[in-house]
């Protein structure tokens, strides 16, 4: 007789653990910071009558494209020619097919430069993001649009996000009529955050637009916009506009499980801005775990990329290149290159080791 209880309950072990591990699953997310192009950029990448950016992109392609889902702050509209660097942009549709090819999945758009070309760029962003099949959210045609189309939902593997997406205004420009970008205004996000959790998502997230340009820490405006998005149930919060990167922080709940995750600001994946330690930004990979206790985060990364702008045949190039794994390896640049990207290095890392919590530099 306790032979066959010994059998059945070695059984019933069997199989509630088979089912536990069916119930659990996995997901991993990517975040980039500042897409810019000024026109150094575009001019670098006009060759034979097309504009080509795959070698921008080519070091990075297998992080960005390996993450279930990875989603970059494009800073810059498309509002076709004549295109224009500083201080109001306007980028070849290029770009954003060559985003798609290197991964992309998501892209936010509300940021101080979307109303740069008024309409015609607002209207270009969102026909060209469409057509190279790339989800976007934080502008919109009419607010229509608006309504039908936000939170975004995305889904994979099983998971459901709810992405919201502000900032915090457009340089002075007025939003034209009828279009809409999506500002910071705490009342407007309440109501969008209660409209997220009626569509059932495992977790909400939210990419802001917000604090001072190049400046390495969060103020206090962020910190109070931070503290009430969580308040409010949000559980990832990213940063961008200032250029560099500041601090990441993970949060927990009483029961010691992470309960959500703040990323001051990403700072640039590319652009040829030459302020201090503008060359660079991370990209912040963030694992989460679905079982039957719910939705929650595994675990924090990031990886400090550098922008490398070497001069090939009377021209500049742009490549983005995952800084750690040319640290001790000089062989593809320049030795003046090479100090760049060391100090860009070794002033992120500074930063980061100071303030960041639970947040672990990785390489790929």
């Amino acid at each position: 007789m306790k032979t066959h209880f010994n059998t059945f309950l070695f059984l019933a072990l069997v199989f509630y653990s088979n089912t536990c591990i069916s119930q659990r699953d996995t997901i991993t997310l990517l975040f980039a910071g500042d897409i810019m192009q000024h026109m150094p950029q575009i001019n670098s990448a006009y060759e034979n009558g097309v504009y080509n950016y795959e070698p921008c992109f080519r070091y990075i392609k297998n992080e960005v494209g390996k993450a279930d889902i990875s989603i970059g702050n494009l800073e810059v509209p498309l509002a076709g020619k004549p295109y224009s660097g500083y201080p109001q942009f306007s980028a070849p549709d290029d770009i954003a097919f060559a985003l798609k090819d290197a991964g992309f999945d998501v892209l936010v758009t509300a940021n101080n430069h979307s109303c740069d070309k008024q309409a015609k760029g607002i209207k270009g962003t969102i026909t060209i993001l469409d057509s190279a099949k790339i989800q976007h959210t934080g502008i919109f045609s009419d607010i229509t649009e608006r309504e039908n189309k936000y939170p975004l939902i995305i889904e994979s593997k099983n998971f459901r996000f709810a992405l919201l997406n502000y900032t915090y205004g457009t340089n002075g420009l007025a939003i034209p009529k009828p279009y809409v970008v999506n500002l910071i205004d705490t009342a407007q996000i309440i109501k969008d955050i209660e409209k997220a959790r009626s569509l059932s998502p495992d977790m909400i997230i939210a990419f802001m637009h917000w604090g001072e340009e190049y400046k390495h820490l969060s103020n206090n405006n962020q910190k109070e916009l931070a503290e009430f998005l969580i308040k409010q149930g949000v559980s990832l919060i990213i940063g961008a506009h200032s250029h560099v990167i500041q601090p990441m922080e993970k949060r927990y709940a009483t029961n010691g499980m992470t309960n959500a995750a703040i990323v001051y600001s990403l700072g640039n994946f590319v652009s040829n801005q030459s302020q201090p330690n503008t060359d660079g930004g991370a990209m912040v990979r963030i694992k989460l775990i679905k079982d039957s206790i719910g939705t929650r985060i595994q675990n924090c990364t990031y990886s400090l990329v550098w922008v490398y702008k070497p001069v090939e045949n009377n021209k500049r190039k742009y490549f983005i290149l995952p800084a750690a794994n040319y640290e001790k390896n000089s062989d593809l640049m320049e030795t003046n290159n090479h100090l760049k990207l060391k100090t860009f290095l070794k002033n992120s890392r500074e930063l980061l080791n100071s303030h960041n919590v639970g947040f672990n530099e990785y390489k790929f």
